[in-house]
Parts: C-alpha cells; structure tokens; sequence
C-alpha cells in the first residue's frame, strides 16, 4: 500500500511518498476551504463528486485531495487546542492570583480569631474577678452601652455624603478583600479553570451576603458600565433610578439611587431600596463601585415608603475592579443585603434569611452577564432563529420581566383585583391599561378581527414537600401534555397569531406533538431558549378559528440538580411568526424555590423517560443511582402565573376559565410531585417498570439475531446471558445505537444512551425526530441511495460524513452499518443503525 505523509502546518501543499510537494493553487485552496466549511470530513464519493464538479481540481487525485482534508483537520484541531490552551493558562495564572489572595486573606482572619480568642479569654477573666469586686456593675453596664451603641444620623449634605461614601468604600473593601465578613464556600460551587468564579456566602453575619471573584475578559470600563446598568441582567430589578449626581473632589461620582425589586411569589411584598453610590479610583489604577442604604440621613432628600412596597436595606456592598495582566479584568463582588423577613409569613423567611439564594440571584447574575458579554464579544455569531446573543439576552429579560410583573401585580401599572368566587386559592387580576397589550389580533369564524382591549392574569402559589425543583420543573418542561390544555395553549396563542406560522422550527421534541428550535444558551448552559411548536391543537371555542400549529418561546432555568439552593423557572409566552422586538409578550409560568438549602449535591443526573426503566448499574448510569442521597430541598414553594388577552365583555367567562385552569394545573402538580418524590423515585419505585421491561429484552433479542443473520458477526461481546444482561450490554453498548420505524417519514423509536447522547434528546423526546434531519443534504442522498440494498440484502455500510444533534450541533462519524430488523414472523420491524467512532465538530 502506498505511504503517505501529511504536513500539517502548510494548507498550499503536501508531500508526496516520492518526497516532492504537491502545490495548490489559490483558487484550488480557495474551493477546498468551502467544502471543508461545509463538510470537514468528505466521503470519497463526495470528494470524487468534488473533483468532477470543480475543473481547477481535475489534475487532482483524490487520495491527494484526501491528505488535504486530513492535513486542514490537523492544522484546525491545533488552532483550537492552542487556543483552548493559552485560555485556560490565563484563567489559571489569574484563578492562582485569586487564590493567593484568598489564602492570604484567610490566614489574616485566622490571626484576627486567635487574637479574638485570646482577648476574649482575657476579658472573661477580668470579667470573673470584676463580679467579685463593687465595681462589677460599671463594668457590665459599659460592654452593654457599647454593644448597642447606633450611628448618629447622617448628614445629607455634600460633604456629609461624601463621609459617608468614605465610609462605605471601607467597609466594602474590607469585605471583598478583608476579614470583615466570615466567607464560607457556596455549596456545589468548586474553583477552577472553566468555574465562573470563586464563590463563598456569609457566615453568622447581620442580614445574608455573598461574594464573588473571578476574571473576564473585559476592560474594567466596560465591566463597571455593565455592572451599573442593574435594569440589563438583574432580572428581580423593576425600578433603578438615578435621582442626583454628585462629583467630589479626588475625580469620584456620588449618585443617589433608588430600587425596587420584585417579589419572588405572590405571598410576600416586594422589597425597595434608597441607596447611595460611590464611584471612585484607587491608586493601583482599579475601579470600585460601591453602595449602601441610606435610611439614616438629615437635611437630604428622602423617598417615602411605597405601597405595596416594605423598604429593605443594603449594606455597604459593591464592585471592585482591577485590570488584570495581559487584558481582562479581576471582579470582586460583594452583595450583602437584609430583606427585613419579619414582612413575610414564617414559612417564606427562608427566602429572605439565605445567602445560597442570594448568590443564586444576583451576584452570580452579574457573573454570568459579565462572561456572557465577554463571550459574545469574542464570538459574534448569529445564533438561532437568525438572532444575535444580544437581541436573544433582551428577550428573555422581557419573558422574565413580564412574568415578574404578572407575580407581583402593582396598582401602579393598572392591575386590579377581581373578586373571588368564594375560594381563595386563585387570585385574579385584570389589567386594562391602552399600552399592556397594544391591540393583538382575535379571529373569529366569520373572519372579522376584534382586538382584545385587557389581559387578564390568574395566579397562585403553593408549597410543596420533598421534591428537588429541578426534577419537577424539568418534568413540567418535557411533559406539557401531562398539566396543559391543548385548547387554551390555543387560546392563548391566538391573540398573537394572524395565521399560520411558518417558522425554521427542527422536529425535535420532548413530549407527543412539540417541536424545539433552540435558540441560546448562557454561560455553564444554566438557562436557555427555545421556540415550542404545538401541532394539531383542538379548538378552544367553536366560533373561534384556531391555527393547527401554535408556537411559544420559552426560558428555562435552574434545571441542574447539583446547584444548591437554586431557583427553577419555566416561563413562556405565545408568538407570531415576526416575534419582532416591539411584539407583546404575555409571559405566563413556574417558579419552584426551595425553603432550605440542605440538600445533598452529590447525586446523579437523571431523566425521566424509558432510560430511567434501564436500571443497569451503579457507575456511569445517567439514568440511575442511589436517588435516596437525594433528597433535594425538603421544602420549596412554587408559584404559578398565567396571563390571557381578551375583550372587556368576556371578563367574567375568561376569569372563570382562568380559575378552574390553573386549579387543574395545581392538581396536576401535586400529582406529578408526588410521584417524583425521592422515596418514588429509588430504585424500587413503583413509578418505574422493572428493569428490562418485556418490550425491551423483545426489541434488543430482534436487533441482535437480525444483526447476527445480515452480517454474520455479533452485535454484543460474548458474555452477556439472560433477558435482562442482554438489554443492559445493548444500552451500555460504546457506539451510538438508533433505532427508526419502516414509514414513509421514518421517526426514531429507540436508542441506547450513547445514541441519546449522539442526538442530544431523550427517549420521550427521541420519537419526534425524523430520520431524514439528522443528516446533511449528502448524507441523505447517499442514505436514500442505499436504502434499497437495506431493504433487499438486509444491510449496508454507510461512508463517514456528517449529523445533526437535535440541538443543531454537528456530528462527525467515521462510518455506520444499518440493516433491517426483523421481527418472529421474520417481518421488517424497523430500521437499525449503528454509528462508529462519532464526535461533535
């Protein structure tokens, strides 16, 4: 066999067995490098087709055009690994830069607590001898005259501002950088390379805080900007006002500010704030961003508690910021709040008295937005449904903002409450203001329009009781059928739809009859988007016209079961098919925050599909493991919104129907909770068959025999004995194994965990992709080509080329083999595919 030698590092040329350098032209190169886009990994008949098809190729043979491919997979397979690798040197000389300073700031408290302790025992002992004495009662009464001591109040003047700007700039420093605040390590959160940050939550303190360090590659000018602009990714901000400016004298800004944010569910008020605002530069050259409340203060301008409102306070809490070496920026992020939880019912307090959700909040918020950006500004692609990052980031700030607006409903944005029909489960509001919706259209039967004047919102929350909100909330996501309403998922799609949708919507699901386009993901994909295609929706109302497909877009977060104390969210709203960026949006959903933070986070990843019946093993099964470890937060509380568009006439039918909807959907929760709870969902769960259920060991027994009679080789390794052995071999099998049904549009039915892995979906999800998307236009064309010889001789060999993911990622496989599965009667059940050697490009 002939030997050839690739050079990796020249895309113009390649050496030869006989030592001499094929040159290529730049028209040559020129032509490969828009097939290498296209398809980094042609076949040899796609490579032939290529010579054909382009004449400045034709005095190419095609294993030369063969090394060349090789040769440009090479050189890019290095670019990256040298990029990937001078990234992660940078973020582990500023991590090692961070570190050093933690440690040196933990030995510092150890110091101060030793010399506490010292002072202290010294102190007891005076304090011993003092009883003994007359003198005892001065030196009580002094310690306490001391330990109860206020802050005079505070001059509000220019100069008295400025005090205390000072005075906050110290006391955040010494609680970024300091020993002021005990830090402890937020659960679940490890420091490293690819981690966000390092981040830790206070430790018996006054009111909850939390802290962040980490690097972005941003300038420091630009992360203050973004920083400051609260409105732009703290999503639980409604108000950030700047009421005055002041400039001192060292080149520093005094604002003074006031906010509100939202409440998290509709048991509790929400919270405002009157802040003040330092912005100064130190003397290293960092910025510092700083802020305290300002509840204290004389002869100054004030703002009067609000309705609806209870006045919380910050303290001293801020921003610093230091250039970093070789570009980027070290952030420094302290938050330390106290909510006042003493305005809220006993059972919510945990939401106001924990620091892990304060961190979950907001001060990973500005983590995440911060590399987002950065990200972005590296990368400027265009990401799904033609949208840049940014236009995507503002949608899903106005999903979460108008479902804040819905949970919370302020007289001041016009919401009023309709009276109950005598059970105060649900509340329901109306809204009637010009600009809520903007006039959406309703079609009905005769096909004149009416434009729906109000919406109306129905909410409620409830508690629930040892289910991990990421399990509910993701069951909630992939199992729309088992809580929603076809007909009023019509109804609330048709106040935005003027006809059909024609959207680029991929067929891929997670329940019966949905499609999901993703659109984007976050940093450490703790949230994305996505559009949701709802085919051949029954009609909600017989004198109205319903399209048969209806769409929404949706955010979905907090769906990681090992990030503690974390808020779960599903919010969607219904679409057209512009979703221009002026469209009204009415946001409905759920959100499940847990009441504690105990849960253990040493548990597996799991789903809740057929993978999970497949209990075949302890290490490595995604879709088993010791679930009692598991037990999530014992309480979380959960808060359900839902918003409708409507004419004024129709109030009370529409409220009706809101009511008696949303009280089904809380039955269906309370279901569905019941059965995820970590006692249903061991090992022993009734809720799941026993493993290698009957129409598993049918299936894999068909897919081996037909693979042994066409090819005349085994499938499985020797060894595997007994039903359920032999199901357990084929879902742990190392390549991707797909099975698809013999139709005229071949669906997928099954495949091992690999081939879920291969298309990024799950078992439940996996029967709404087609056969056909996967491939790319070759690898259809070359399928379709070979599907013949499949059905007569009962298998073939498909070249390597290239796939798609159901979430539009590229797959590359060296080669796949598929044939027919027969069933007793010797009759074609399905179609088998096993894909080799496969990885995303």
């Amino acid at each position: 066999m002939m030997a050839v030698t690739s050079a990796c590092k020249d895309g113009g040329k390649m050496v030869m067995d006989n030592g001499k350098y094929v040159r290529y032209t730049p028209e040559q190169v020129e032509a490969l490098e828009r097939v290498y886009h296209e398809c980094p990994k042609p076949s040899s008949l796609r490579r032939q087709q290529l010579i054909r098809e382009c004449p400045i190729l034709s005095n190419i043979e095609p294993k030369q055009i063969k090394v060349w491919f090789q040769n440009r997979r090479c050189r890019e397979k290095q670019r990256k690994e040298s990029s990937r690798l001078q990234a992660v040197n940078r973020k582990l000389t500023a991590m090692n830069k961070l570190l050093m300073e933690e440690n040196d700031r933990l030995q510092k408290q150890v110091s101060h607590l030793v010399y506490e302790n010292s002072y202290f025992r010294q102190h007891t002992q005076n304090a011993t001898l003092a009883t003994r004495d007359n003198s005892c009662e001065s030196v009580v009464t002094s310690g306490q005259q001391h330990l109860t001591s206020h802050h005079p109040p505070r001059d509000a003047s220019p100069a008295g501002l400025l005090s205390i700007a000072e005075e906050t700039l110290t006391e955040f420093l010494s609680k970024a950088t300091g020993t002021a605040v005990e830090w402890v390590q937020m659960p679940g959160m490890k420091p490293g390379p690819d981690s966000i940050g390092i981040i830790t939550i206070s430790h018996c303190c006054t009111g909850i805080a939390s802290r962040a360090c980490g690097l972005v590659s941003l300038e420091p000018t630009r992360v203050a900007e973004i920083l400051k602009d609260r409105l732009s990714w703290y999503r639980d901000c409604r108000a950030f006002d700047v009421l005055n400016v002041l400039s001192t004298g060292n080149g520093g800004t005094i604002e003074l500010l006031y906010m509100q944010l939202y409440a998290p569910t509709t048991l509790a008020p929400a919270r405002d704030f009157w802040l003040l605002r330092y912005t100064s530069v130190m003397e290293d050259g960092s910025l510092v961003i700083c802020e305290r409340s300002l509840n204290n203060t004389q002869n100054g301008p004030s703002i009067p508690p609000a309705q609806d409102f209870v006045r919380a306070e910050m303290l001293p809490s801020g921003y610093l910021i230091r250039p970093c070496e070789g570009g980027g920026s070290i952030i420094h992020i302290v938050d330390h709040m106290d909510l006042e939880p003493w305005s809220v019912p006993e059972v919510l307090r945990p939401l106001y008295e924990s620091s892990t959700l304060l961190a979950q909040r907001t001060t990973l918020a500005a983590m995440r937005q911060l590399r987002q950006i950065s990200l972005e500004v590296s990368q400027p692609n265009v990401t799904g449904w033609g949208r840049r990052p940014a236009a995507l980031r503002a949608l899903a700030q106005r999903l979460s903002r108008g479902f804040n607006e819905a949970v919370n409903g302020f007289t001041d944005e016009s919401w009023s409450m309709i009276e109950s029909d005598g059970i105060d489960d649900v509340a329901v509001l109306v809204n009637s203001s010009p600009g809520k919706l903007m006039g959406p259209n309703l079609t009905y039967a005769n096909g004149l329009p009416s434009m729906s004047t109000s919406v109306l919102c129905a909410k409620a929350s409830m508690l629930l009781q040892n289910v991990p909100p990421a399990i509910l909330l993701r069951f909630l996501r992939e199992h729309r059928s088992e809580w929603a309403d076809n007909g009023i998922d019509a109804y609330l799609s048709a106040a935005f739809t003027a006809g059909p949708c024609s959207l680029p919507v991929a067929r891929a699901g997670y329940f019966g009859g949905q499609a999901i386009l993703p659109l984007a993901h976050t940093i450490e994909h703790e949230e994305f988007m996505e559009v949701v295609r709802l085919e051949n929706v029954s009609h909600f109302r017989e004198d109205t016209i319903m399209p048969s497909d209806i769409f929404f877009v949706q955010v979905c977060s907090g769906v990681d079961e090992n990030a503690v104390g974390s808020c779960a969210e599903l919010i969607f709203a219904p679409i057209d098919a512009s979703l221009s960026d002026d469209a009204p949006l009415l946001p409905s959903g759920f959100r499940i925050i847990p009441l504690d933070s105990k849960a253990n986070t040493s548990s597996p990843n799991r789903t809740l599909d057929l993978a999970s019946t497949l209990e075949v093993g302890q290490a490595g099964n995604r879709a088993s493991g010791d679930y009692s470890r598991h037990l999530g937060s014992a309480k979380s509380v959960m808060t359900i919104a839902f918003q409708f568009a409507f004419e004024i006439h129709l109030q009370e039918n529409i409220a009706a129907m809101a009511r008696q909807y949303i009280r089904s959907i809380i039955s269906s929760v309370q279901r569905v909770a019941l059965a995820l709870s970590p006692s249903n969902l061991g090992p022993q769960a009734s809720l799941r068959p026993p493993p290698g259920t009957p129409e598993a060991q049918t299936l894999t027994r068909w897919i081996c025999q037909s693979y042994r009679f066409f090819l005349g080789v085994e499938l499985l390794k020797p060894g595997s004995e007994g039903s359920e052995s032999i199901v357990k071999a084929l879902w742990h099998h190392s390549d991707a194994v797909l099975c698809c049904s013999l139709k005229a549009l071949p669906v997928f039915t099954f495949a091992n965990q690999v081939g879920l892995d291969m298309l990024e979906t799950t078992l439940v999800a996996l029967q709404d992709i087609t056969l056909e998307k996967i491939f790319n236009d070759n690898g259809r064309k070359a399928l379709f080509a070979e599907l013949p010889q499949i059905m007569q001789q009962g298998f073939a060999c498909l070249q390597g080329g290239i796939a798609m993911s159901s979430m539009g990622r590229p797959i590359s496989y060296e080669r796949a083999v598929a044939w027919k599965v027969l069933d007793e009667d010797e009759n074609a059940h399905c179609l088998c595919f096993v894909f080799i050697s496969w990885s995303f490009v």
